[in-house]
């Protein structure tokens, strides 16, 4: 009996350059495909004009310049060819997230809905060759020994996951690599009471999702910048996680919420988290012990940590802030390793008690300069303390009052680095910005932190409260 021969579908090999890594802001500057059907392969490569700058770090790392592409076409009157290229294929990329994602909101902008079955080469490296540390494409480039053409350029990069599928099917053979092909490109395993019909209709944008338990109670809180892939994310990885069988489980219904953007995502999932207080996200629950160190000076001019505990922090006013911390513990642990990597001294810092004519520990065992005995003079440690903390100063807000930062359609409130909300008209932008104090929250301050320091001045509008 004759055995039916094991063939492929057709793959298309595809990779792009891009302006940024930003869906919403940064454009499509090149696209490389390489088709492989039945040992055929085609090859279809385009610029691009992406009708914004391309940063000058980009045009160093790709060599595309906007001389290069100043007169080439747009997105727009590509999108139809490169829709042809890639339709009924199965869309093959490296880290295939940010290249399909790319594509798939450049094509959304222009109204044609892109869904094509997709294989990721990361995860397909992880699942064939699980002995290596790392699965990026310079690492396969020297494990495998591949061929390299032109390196950050989109055909040249797309012929390298070329190259990366005749050695895996070379090594493993048809039958093992289309079934490690299957497995990675598992459609999700929905949970028994979820239909699928509702995973359909949430949307492929920005945005905070929940996953609730039996009477509404909130489960889990998440985010992504592309709620509909990230939920079915939760449901391919349940046959291998523990957390994930459990959520699984336990989930009846699903709910989201969109946002214009990556930081409005971040802001609500904060912020939602700390409200509803799901029995699964533990990362972002919220602290009532939050604290942070602050130097004083007493009478004989020693600078000593002391501990700011909740009822008297206000981060974003008091300069002299160092750290914010969970827990008292997590606050003695970080000013113990200060110390130590400082050669800092534990008696003056309040971390060991002094005890007559003795010598700190630290100091026994070399670890200290000798503040304790009078070795090292107090206004150099006090200087090297300073030093040493600086690091950790909790900045002060740097605007006269409430800010607004630009996103999409919304606009966020901010004060004091605590998130007030989101508004999408003035009305809204008024009753927020007068609402007076929040609470501060220590992640909505890294979101923020980070956050502030790439943004420009026309991304922040600057609020005054009403007298």
């Amino acid at each position: 009996m004759k055995t039916t021969p094991i063939e492929f579908p057709t793959l298309a090999f595809v990779d792009i350059e891009t302006t940024g890594s930003h869906y919403d802001r940064d454009r499509i500057t090149e696209v490389g495909i390489k088709t492989l059907h039945q040992d055929q392969v085609e090859v279809w490569e385009s610029l691009l004009n992406p009708q914004i700058f391309i940063p000058q770090n980009i045009q160093r790392l790709t060599g595309i310049s906007p001389q290069m592409v100043e007169s080439q076409p747009d997105f727009s009157e590509l999108a139809h060819e490169l829709y042809r290229q890639l339709e009924n294929k199965v869309f093959v990329a490296h880290n295939a997230r940010f290249d399909y994602g790319f594509l798939r909101a450049s094509f959304k902008r222009i109204g044609i809905d892109f869904k094509p079955k997709v294989l990721c080469t990361v995860k397909l490296s992880r699942h064939l060759f699980p002995e290596q540390k790392r699965h990026n494409l310079d690492t396969l480039i020297q494990v495998h020994d591949l061929k390299v053409s032109s390196r950050h350029r989109a055909l040249g990069d797309a012929d390298l996951l070329l190259q990366f599928w005749k050695v895996c099917e070379a090594r493993f053979g048809v039958e093992k690599l289309r079934m490690a092909m299957d497995q990675v490109t598992a459609n999700a395993s929905l949970p028994t009471h979820i239909d699928k019909d509702l995973i359909n209709q949430i949307p492929a944008s920005p945005g905070v999702y929940i996953f609730y338990a039996e009477n509404k109670m909130p489960l889990y809180i998440g985010k992504s910048i592309d709620m509909r892939a990230r939920v079915l994310s939760h449901f391919q990885n349940n046959l291998t996680d523990r957390k994930e069988i459990k959520l699984s489980m336990q989930i009846r219904d699903i709910d989201w919420i969109q946002t214009s953007g990556e930081l409005g995502a971040f802001l609500l999932e904060s912020k939602l988290i700390k409200e509803r207080l799901p029995s699964m996200n533990i990362k972002l629950r919220r602290s009532k012990d939050l604290c942070a160190w602050q130097l004083q000076e007493n009478e004989e001019g020693v600078l000593t940590p002391v501990l700011v505990t909740h009822r008297d922090l206000l981060p974003g006013l008091q300069e002299n802030l160092y750290g914010l911390f969970y827990s008292r513990r997590e606050a003695q642990q970080c000013l113990t390793v200060i110390a130590k990597r400082n050669q800092l001294c534990g008696v003056v810092l309040g971390l060991e008690k002094r005890e007559l004519k003795k010598p700190c520990f630290a100091y026994q065992v070399k670890q200290c300069k000798g503040a304790c005995l009078g070795s090292e003079t107090m206004a150099s440690h006090n200087q090297r303390l300073q030093l040493a903390l600086d690091a950790f100063r909790v900045k002060s807000w740097p605007y006269a009052g409430p800010i607004a930062i630009a996103e999409g359609e919304q606009m966020h409130v901010i004060d004091r680095w605590c998130y007030l909300g989101s508004a999408i008209n003035q009305d809204e932008l008024d009753e927020l910005s007068s609402e007076g104090e929040a609470e501060f929250d220590l992640d909505i301050y890294k979101i923020l932190k980070k956050k502030l320091s790439s943004l420009t001045s026309s991304q922040i509008v600057n609020l005054t409260r009403p007298q």
